[in-house]
């Protein structure tokens, strides 16, 4: 029986070509748009989920107070883990951790500047990334050694084997190599190149001023818990360390200190009251909810064409009946047609996913790859096609087999006003998720073209920068007259951090305006001469600039306008304010413009600059106006090479990696975009396919028509009216639930467009064209059909 109902479905597939190719087609495009979207929301969740016992992995985190709101902080004081390994049970190993990013690896001829870490010895115990070579207990126990990963390697070695060589960092210490890390995947939370013992970084004079310093929350600190510790109460014990070591501190600024799990670290990286609560996972939620809609819309092509046609199927289910068919073998029947359709659209669904593979990944930066060798992902996609084909093929399945024989036979079998309201709120339903996702797509391009539009408070074009080596920094005063006498650039200075980032807070403790009970934490920024404010394109509002001596400034300050704001200073000029735990008073000297060097989509960071020409390692140079950019970095290398000749020349423009801070927004509109495209254009299938078919029932009224006078433009309008009707109506219905969803996600942003009336009314045209367009091609068509050979059978 079922061999008959596949012939019986193969007949109709292929004498039904046009109808066949729109399923196939809609469906097929429909399942690679929601097979797409799984594969990258499951390499989403997939983060660290490729380590061992990665359930059992946190990192210790802060909740604090500011200013009245609650915030959590990744960074910890220095102590924390001896006190973590001696006074907690339940936790297994403890390790810490500063992130280095670039340094210099050189061995023999061979240099590198990638990005590694410091970290102790337990670290590769909690975190339990392959080593190919080396032994995990042993491998960072010697402060003077280092991993590798596997391509740096490749990179330093050739083909020579790395263990026990040595590798030279910064042009300052040889350190052995101890082994060789698997490269990690682009699912890791965690990115580096190499990593070197903590041991090694505790040589440093601030750290070790830092050894038993509970007041200054700069290391990160990483534990692995026993399977059966108890969470909540190894966070009460934290808490209670911190209270026993900073007690007053604690009262003011530290609530509580929270262990957060390595499996949210990625998608879950938004807090609010001191609770993850947001973050990337809400782009994977949204274009998971996008993925079923353009399913869906695909499905309410099957359904609708199906059903319309169920005139010309009515003989059929008629004569089978008469002969002994039930029910039940007839929806059967219809169910075998719904499956092949939907199997012939899986495969070629597989198809398009893997031509689009190597885009998509470029689009997203991921990695994704069709998993063809795993029996897991042949599970997953049989059930997908099941459930499609449930999905597409029930209601014209049960609808055609519930036709009387005797009304069929006769002849007197009437389609009832409910299959055609159903068929017409299915149209609805599809327009509407379709216009709502060109709504988003505008919103979300809206929005990010008006965070690019916000003036920024510096100028970032032809400003570069190069993270210093200590040889640069060494050569720092030759270096920036070398490069002022090149003629390439305008201006040179240094600071502790980028324009585009800020690395380092510091709490104060008091000011005049303080109120009891308040506390205060400003973004600081160490300015290593007197040009950073002239090379960055800032202007000084109030006051002076710094002098340049650091017996004059280094008890001074310049605060931006934001830091003012929030000190309620009218008058901040010559204010004086105390860092936290220190009694050392500076005195403000200045007040410059705002600047947003972390979000576009903030206020500007409440920031304080102070003069600290020694801890200054990021240069600025801004390029001269006349002069070519290729030029002046071919003819800058040679200098930089000078005075840092064991590194090579790296640098990086300031409009780029302010560019960079759009990258998710954009990604996300890119996508919107594209899948609202394609939901429309699925719709627009399942359009021109009732269009035909109206067409064709219509076809002797249309031809009566044309002999009583009508002409062209009427008999479109005729045809038309009703499906421009329902575009409207999906108009009508899309606007307020895309603005109720698009609301929410503007909220997350302090700085927003507002939703205009402008919006719907383009989405609406954009729809109506696109419908319009559609629809006309089968109108037209018929309306210069010539009305004798209508109406010749007759």
């Amino acid at each position: 029986m079922l061999k008959n109902y596949i012939k019986i479905a193969w007949r109709n597939l292929t004498n039904n070509k046009v109808y066949s190719a729109l399923n196939i087609t809609g469906l097929s495009i429909g399942m690679a748009v929601a097979l797409l979207i799984g594969l990258w929301v499951q390499y989403q969740y997939s983060y660290d989920r490729f380590l061992p016992n990665y359930e059992y992995a946190y990192s210790v985190r802060i909740r604090y107070v500011d200013n009245g709101e609650m915030g959590v902080g990744p960074a910890t004081p220095l102590p924390l883990a001896d006190a973590l390994k001696r006074d907690i049970p339940g936790v297994r190993y403890v390790a810490q951790s500063d992130w280095m990013g670039a340094h210099g690896l050189v061995v023999g001829d061979r240099r590198l500047y990638p990005a590694g870490a410091m970290a102790s010895a337990d670290f590769l115990k909690i975190f339990q990334y392959p080593l190919l070579s080396g032994d995990v207990s042993s491998a960072m126990k010697d402060p003077y050694s280092i991993i590798l990963t596997e391509s740096t390697a490749k990179s330093l070695f050739g083909d020579e084997d790395p263990m026990n060589k040595m590798v030279r960092i910064d042009n300052r210490q040889d350190l052995k190599v101890t082994g060789i890390l698997r490269d990690l995947p682009k699912q890791s939370t965690f990115r580096f190149n190499y990593l070197v013992p903590f041991s090694f970084y505790m040589q440093n004079p601030w750290v070790k001023r830092n050894i038993g310093n509970w007041n200054d929350n700069s290391f990160q600190t990483f534990v692995a818990l026993e399977p059966d510790a108890d969470l909540p109460k190894v966070e009460s014990q934290i808490g209670l360390i911190f209270k026993k070591h900073i007690p007053e501190d604690f009262a003011k600024y530290q609530s509580t200190a929270i262990l957060y799990p390595l499996k949210k670290w990625h998608l879950y990286n938004e807090f609010e009251n001191g609770v993850a609560s947001d973050g990337f996972i809400g782009y994977v939620r949204m274009f998971s909810i996008i993925g079923i809609l353009v399913l869906l819309i695909a499905c309410i092509n099957f359904m609708n064409l199906a059903t319309a046609r169920s005139e010309k199927r009515a003989r059929e289910v008629g004569v089978r009946k008469t002969l002994g068919s039930h029910r039940n073998a007839l929806i059967l029947q219809f169910l075998t047609e719904s499956f092949m359709i939907t199997l012939i659209s899986a495969f070629a669904a597989l198809g398009l996913v893997q031509l689009v593979l190597p885009s998509f990944n470029t689009l997203t930066q991921t990695s994704l790859t069709i998993p063809y060798n795993e029996g897991l992902f042949w599970l997953v996609m049989t059930v997908y096609v099941i459930l499609t084909g449930l999905l597409a093929g029930s209601r014209p399945a049960f609808y055609l087999s519930s036709f009387n024989p005797v009304a069929v036979l006769k002849g007197t079998l009437k389609i009832g006003s409910s299959a055609v309201f159903s068929r017409k709120a299915l149209v609805v339903a599809q327009f509407t998720c379709s216009i709502a996702l060109i709504i988003s797509t505008i919103i979300v391009y809206q929005q990010i073209q008006h965070a690019k539009n916000r003036p920024v408070g510096f100028d970032a074009n032809r400003l570069m920068m190069t993270d210093g080596s200590d040889d640069l920094s060494n050569n720092y005063t030759a270096l920036k007259d070398d490069l002022r006498k090149s003629g390439m650039v305008s201006s040179v200075t240094k600071s502790s951090s980028p324009i585009t980032g800020i690395w380092s807070n510091t709490g104060v403790e008091s000011w005049s305006e303080k109120q009891p009970g308040e506390t205060l934490d400003l973004a600081i920024i160490g300015v290593g001469d007197t040009d950073y404010f002239k090379t960055m394109g800032m202007n000084l509002l109030d006051g002076r600039n710094f002098t340049g001596a650091y017996s004059v400034d280094s008890a001074t300050a310049i605060i931006n306008e934001a830091a003012a704001k929030r000190m309620r200073f009218k008058d901040p000029v010559n204010q004086v304010l105390t860092w936290k735990n220190t009694p050392n008073q500076i005195r403000i000297i200045g007040v410059v413009n705002d600047a947003l060097m972390v979000s576009p989509y903030d206020p500007a960071e409440p920031t304080i600059f102070t003069y600290m020409p020694g801890n200054t390692n990021i240069i600025s140079y801004r390029l001269s106006q006349k002069i070519p950019v290729q030029e002046a970095v071919a003819k800058l290398q040679p200098i930089f090479n000078k005075y840092n000749p064991s590194f090579p020349y790296l640098y990086q423009f300031a409009d780029e990696s302010y560019a960079a801070k759009f990258r998710v927004e954009m990604l996300v509109g890119k996508l919107a975009g594209l899948f609202a495209g394609l939901a429309i254009f699925i719709s627009s299938l399942g359009l021109f396919g009732l269009s035909a078919y109206m067409v064709e029932k219509r076809t002797k009224e249309i031809g009566i028509r044309k002999v009583l006078g009508a002409s062209v433009s009427q008999v479109w309008a005729l045809l038309s009216k009703d499906f421009v009707g329902l575009i409207l109506t999906s108009c009508i219905i899309s606007a307020p639930l895309a603005l109720y969803f698009l609301q929410n996600w503007l909220d997350k942003f302090s700085y927003r467009i507002s939703i205009g009336p402008e919006v719907f009314v383009i989405s609406a045209l954009m729809a109506l064209i696109i419908s319009i367009f559609t629809i006309s091609f089968q109108a037209i068509k018929a309306a210069l059909m010539n009305p004798v050979k209508s109406l010749r059978s007759e």
